[in-house]
């Protein structure tokens, strides 16, 4: 499978629109959760299939503005048993879903402590406005007879059930069963995954080793260095600005709310950059060498040191290992993790010798060849 997330080109009345499912998603899910607890409280074991027959028969008529509406965020929020589960696959917002999560946490202790730490499998929360909004639109059109009819991306203007003609920032030419729409910092964004057959691309080199660093982000066995994007670094003073200009704001006003706006989308174009960078970098060594070689680094450890805390999180290590394991199968190499506790700094590449080295020490000087290398 392979995922896309692309920008929407939205005109103001399909930005409302998308605010309204988005909206309806969320209070179909608190009201699920609402109804759920209280069910739980009076000694009842509800399902989801049990509150969308509630939902559909006594709850929905009481409301006539979810007419005018696309029927399937509700069903999401409450699947039926009589829908296929693949076109469910992997939505978050299913109410059912994070029950189900939640009880099977308990059923392994130690998963349980360390999905729990995460902030996964925990008891489901009320959503709130503004805050992940998001809504799926799915291959069904009017009857559960047309179920299966995938939905097909042509180049730049794309037709989504009940949601109508959108406009994409980039072509796409895909065929899939459900899209995700969601808002991330006033932007509302399409998201996807489809079938994808892995290529095999012709490679340059054989093995190839990659030394990450706080100075240049990629430092590679062949000699090239991959400067590091440090967007963070580059934004951390405008971003200070912002904050500090916020929080003179009165909380809620139309001032709170558009210094908010500004804050996130410093921040999203922070991300961005620091992604763009991690991409071209992992596409370039899985396409052109057959065995990539990196280090098991502890990156939760490494952000324990304060000092180097900020720099360590504005390479983005841990997103870098991420991409290279997927993209390494995509085209035909192989990635290969060295344990952390080899001595890379402290050997010699050209003889052998290991010698300790204190982190200030940027060179290593070889007392048995004498070689005078970059430490890295």
């Amino acid at each position: 499978m392979k995922s896309i997330r692309t920008k929407l080109k939205l005109n103001n009345k399909q930005k409302t629109m998308m605010a309204q499912h988005a909206g309806y998603s969320r209070w179909c899910y608190n009201w699920g959760l609402s109804l759920w607890n209280a069910a739980y409280k009076d000694g009842y074991k509800p399902n989801a299939r049990k509150l969308r027959e509630v939902f559909t028969n006594h709850t929905k008529p009481l409301y006539p503005w979810m007419k005018n509406l696309s029927s399937r965020v509700y069903q999401y929020a409450f699947p039926s048993e009589c829908f296929p589960t693949g076109c469910y696959a992997n939505a978050n917002i299913h109410l059912g879903e994070t029950f189900k999560r939640f009880f099977s946490c308990g059923m392994l202790p130690y998963g349980m402590l360390r999905k729990r730490k995460q902030g996964l499998g925990k008891h489901p929360r009320f959503k709130k406005k503004g805050q992940h909004d998001s809504f799926p639109t799915e291959c069904y059109a009017n009857t559960i007879d047309n179920c299966g009819k995938p939905i097909k991306l042509n180049g730049w203007n794309h037709k989504l059930p009940f949601i109508g003609i959108v406009r994409t920032y980039e072509p796409i030419e895909v065929a899939t069963q459900k899209i995700t729409i969601s808002k991330q910092a006033g932007s509302w964004y399409l998201s996807l995954a489809f079938e994808f057959t892995p290529t095999s691309t012709p490679k340059t080199t054989e093995v190839v080793g990659v030394d990450l660093g706080v100075k240049t982000l990629a430092t590679l066995s062949t000699g090239v260095v991959f400067p590091g994007a440090k967007s963070y670094r580059s934004f951390e003073d405008k971003l200070s600005r912002l904050q500090y200009l916020h929080r003179n704001k009165i909380i809620g006003s139309a001032n709170w709310r558009a210094a908010q706006l500004k804050i996130a989308k410093l921040h999203r174009k922070i991300a961005n950059i620091r992604l763009d960078t991690l991409h071209k970098l992992t596409t370039y060594l899985a396409k052109n060498h057959s065995v990539v070689a990196i280090e098991d680094l502890n990156i939760s450890g490494m952000l324990a040191n304060h000092k180097l805390a900020k720099s360590i999180a504005d390479q983005g290590f841990y997103e870098f290992r991420r991409q290279l394991e997927y993209k390494t199968h995509w085209y035909g190499s192989e990635l290969v993790v060295v344990d952390r506790f080899f001595p890379s700094s402290k050997t010699c590449s050209n003889c052998g010798h290991v010698q300790d080295l204190p982190l200030n020490v940027r060179t290593y000087d070889c007392p048995d060849c004498g070689i005078s290398i970059d430490r890295v």
